[in-house]
């Protein structure tokens, strides 16, 4: 019958897809995902384009979990979290960044990324404005917009001896339409890290302005040897101050797949942020949180190993590339990832899929974290040292054959 699928199913026409609404039919393919689909079979493969390690889930978080699943723990649970994950939360902050705020503060979600779509969700609506510096991981981008707002990218300063933000163009982003600022530091991709006198006067511009900051620290113990940790908007914040700080499971303790992270906040929020949670998920499976508990409490260890190895592997990439003196980049002062440009090559998509097609490394293409991003490729680095050796040295002879 015409305009009728094999399966018997009218096909799926344009009215349909106009039908929809406009922000999730607009909702951008990630640049990303473009390029893994470009060459995600290839038998020589590095890939180094996503933002994950290389080493699973250690046993002990997923004993945890199975014993919780033995315990018979498949029911509806609390939509916070549960009691011990959220106190275990507490005793981390107080140990790592000095702040005793107390287990109500903070709440369980399913990813990092459904922190971030609560926080998008609580604080900017349609015609709403967040302003943030850029290149960025561009899914904060894409879940404001979902929701009708507008993300106003500001561009970071790019010099060999390291990325800055420029505090006077961030201000001057700021219109009557802003509620939030949001900051990713260290840096997914650039490995920018904003330093505490920087914290401070966001902080500053922020309570003068009446503004939210959404502090996306996912990558905060990924910091060089020798340090412990990253500044944060904790050291330098009240307990009222209207900061929200989005956290995830996946990068620390090799989680990714698990998809758990949590959202920290003044607990007069509570209440919202547990509707919100009610309206997605309705909570955080118990056998999930029982492995995080285990991560929290245990995964010091691994931690430490998953810190060496992306230190390592961050002086085996940047040691590669640099002495084909034809790359530009700043050394990346947190996070797992090295953001590099090549001589002659703006186009970044481009050159990605070139790249993995005739070497088999898997970069992401800098276009893909925003315009600031073009003329870049970003490489994970918190891989085996073996095969980050491996692709620094194919990169080296691609760039300077």
């Amino acid at each position: 019958m015409p305009g009728a699928a094999a399966d018997g199913l009218r096909d799926v026409t344009p009215a349909a897809l106009e039908s929809l609404r406009r922000e999730a039919r607009c909702a951008p393919e990630s640049g990303i995902v473009e390029v893994v689909n470009f060459a995600r079979d290839r038998s020589d493969l590095i890939p180094l384009w996503v933002g994950e390690g290389d080493l699973p889930t250690p046993e002990f978080i997923n004993r945890a979990a199975m014993a919780s699943l033995a315990r018979g723990e498949t029911f509806y649970t609390y939509q916070r979290g549960i009691p011990p994950l959220r106190e275990a939360l507490s005793r981390y902050h107080l140990e790592h960044f000095g702040r005793d705020w107390g287990a109500e503060r903070h709440f369980v979600t399913g990813s990092g990324m459904q922190a971030i779509q609560i926080a998008v969700c609580a604080i900017a609506g349609a015609g709403d404005e967040v302003v943030y510096p850029s290149p960025a991981w561009p899914n904060f981008a894409a879940a404001l917009e979902l929701g009708g707002a507008r993300a106003v990218p500001v561009a970071l300063d790019f010099a060999p001896e390291g990325w800055s933000l420029d505090l006077e163009r961030l201000e001057r982003a700021i219109t009557p339409r802003t509620r939030a600022i949001y900051l990713n530091s260290p840096s997914n991709p650039t490995g920018w890290v904003a330093d505490r006198q920087t914290l401070a006067s966001l902080l500053e511009l922020a309570r003068r302005r009446g503004l939210w900051i959404i502090a996306d620290e996912v990558y905060a113990r990924f910091v060089p040897e020798g340090m412990s940790r990253a500044p944060s908007f904790m050291d330098v914040a009240d307990p009222e101050d209207l900061v929200l700080y989005v956290n995830t499971f996946s990068k620390n303790w090799a989680m990714t797949g698990w998809r758990i992270g949590w959202l920290s906040g003044p607990p007069v929020i509570g209440q919202t942020v547990e509707n919100l949670i009610q309206y997605a998920t309705s909570g955080v499976a118990q056998f999930m949180q029982a492995a995080a508990l285990a991560a929290i409490e245990e995964g010091e260890p691994f931690l430490a190993e998953q810190r060496a190895r992306a230190d390592a592997g961050r002086r085996i990439v940047t040691e590669a590339l640099a002495a084909s003196g034809r790359v530009r980049m700043a050394e990346p002062k947190g996070a797992f990832y090295l953001f590099f440009g090549i001589e002659g090559y703006p186009d970044s998509r481009a050159l990605a899929k070139r790249i993995v097609a005739e070497t088999g490394v898997g970069l992401a293409p800098g276009i893909a974290f925003g315009d600031a991003g073009e003329g870049f490729l970003r490489l994970c680095f918190a891989r085996s040292p073996r095969h980050l050796e491996e692709a620094g040295e194919r990169l080296f002879n691609w760039i300077t054959r």
